[in-house]
């Protein structure tokens, strides 16, 4: 008989990394709801109408296609079949597919229930999305993301509240990171300046490989893609920054003064920096990149990577303002700014710099030790108070030796266990073990309680 095994690009989690992944979860969801953020779900799978034609056609090539139920080729034209086209055919058997983002699916509830929802309207979630990738390295099938999103304002006080948002999920975590931000409008304006509009996807996807590829790189990737001499060297001249913020600045202000919408993206860039400033960050530092440019096709202002101090990792969290969401299903002219924290690429940077707590291996604090039935019996009234009383408790399901039992407690990481034999249940007392120290202490059931409480 063969081995199980899995779909390729999906994981199975262990409860260790379950422990450790709810931990991420737990602090992102806590900082959301802190800012006044509304959970939502949606299906795991849409209408392909829904999905189909708002991720460009590589975006399409990876959305996971479900099939119509049923006997679902007979309801297929005999011509379809004979012409075994199979995207074509994929339109005729399937109307369903799963979920490729948490963005469209947003928009679609956003339309759906502009009429029962309260504008500005802020929401998060925390769902897997599916795309059908070539599994790699550090890219999954199925993932998670954790997004939050404000839509139906176009207050720049939302900028800097997702930028305090990142500060403090990944302070609490205690993840040292930099937050790059950069504006869609001083890109334009620099597409502008250099002569280049109508090529400014071009532009961009080329200096966005900046911190790969150094300077000569990019030069080369825009003489390559047949860029003017005189248009190369303009844009070269954004890309050649001082170590002074100031002087980045002035310097870009006067490069971008003809151009308008460049000079609406200083004005804006200026003022979420100004109030960052002014409020601080715990942990996190800020600053300004004119290199980042994620997702130009889909972003209209403010742009956000966060990145980790001191370790070779991709962005573990990205973002930005876009002018019209909901546009794409027929309600246009609602303007939102979101962000998106990576959860695997976050858990791999706590992993490499040892940031779990310990005590996330295990949720029990306490086992009681089993020596027989008439000890079981007596435990169990014990145990109601325990968990009543908040505190996580089990007892080992067997009379089994003891070595048994602590070697059970040990793998499990329970910090105690409760050992209950003839004598205690005399004396109304509970034997004790530290299982770090091994240190026993008999306690009272009052005691215990306030002991556990202590070490939750």
């Amino acid at each position: 008989m063969s081995q199980p095994s899995i779909p390729q690009g999906t994981r199975d989690f262990s409860p260790e990394v379950m422990a450790k992944r709810n931990y991420i979860f737990s602090a992102v969801r806590k900082s959301f709801e802190r800012f006044g953020y509304q959970p939502l779900e949606t299906p795991s799978f849409e209408n392909i109408s829904t999905l189909t034609g708002k991720y460009g056609d590589e975006g399409d090539q990876l959305i996971f296609k479900v099939l119509n139920n049923g006997d679902f080729l007979s309801k297929v034209a005999p011509e379809i079949l004979d012409e075994k086209n199979s995207k074509k055919l994929a339109s005729s058997i399937c109307d369903k597919a799963l979920r490729y983002d948490l963005t469209v699916p947003f928009a679609r509830f956003v339309v759906m229930n502009q009429n029962k929802i309260a504008f500005p309207f802020k929401r998060y979630q925390i769902q897997p999305v599916w795309r059908a990738d070539r599994p790699q390295k550090g890219r999954y099938r199925e993932f998670y993301q954790c997004d939050a999103d404000v839509v139906g304002s176009n207050s720049l006080l939302n900028e800097v509240e997702l930028v305090q948002i990142f500060d403090e999920v990944l302070s609490d975590l205690k993840v040292p990171s930099i937050i790059k931000i950069n504006n869609r409008k001083i890109l334009t304006g620099i597409a502008q300046v250099a002569g280049v509009s109508d090529r400014m996807m071009e532009m961009t996807i080329a200096i966005d490989k900046l911190d790969k590829i150094g300077l000569e790189g990019v030069v080369k990737e825009l003489n390559d893609r047949g860029f003017s001499e005189n248009s190369i060297g303009c844009i070269s001249q954004f890309l050649e920054q001082s170590n002074n913020a100031d002087q980045n600045f002035n310097a870009l202000e006067a490069s971008l003064a003809n151009s308008e919408i460049g000079m609406k993206g200083i004005e804006e860039l200026k003022y979420v920096l100004d109030y960052v400033a002014s409020i601080g960050l715990r942990d996190s530092s800020i600053e300004f990149d004119v290199t980042l440019a994620r997702g130009l096709n889909y972003y209209t202002g403010s742009i956000f990577e966060v990145k980790v101090k001191g370790i070779s990792l991709g962005s573990i969290c990205g973002g930005g303002r876009y002018d019209d969401l909901t546009g794409i299903f027929g309600l246009p002219n609602v303007s939102g700014v979101g962000i998106s924290f990576g959860a695997d690429r976050i858990y791999d940077a706590m992993t490499e710099l040892n940031l779990f707590p310990e005590a996330l291996k295990s949720n029990t604090k306490i086992l009681f030790a089993n020596f027989g039935p008439t000890e079981e019996k007596y435990s169990l009234p014990l145990l109601k108070a325990l968990r009543n009383a908040g505190i996580n408790t089990e007892i080992y399901p067997d009379a089994a030796k003891m070595k048994k039992q602590f070697k059970y407690a040990d793998d499990k990481g329970i910090p105690f266990v409760a050992v209950i034999g003839e004598q205690e249940m005399q004396s109304n007392l509970i034997n004790l073990k530290d299982m770090t120290s091994g240190d026993q202490v008999q306690l009272s059931l009052d005691e215990l309680i306030i002991k556990m409480k202590n070490n939750i």
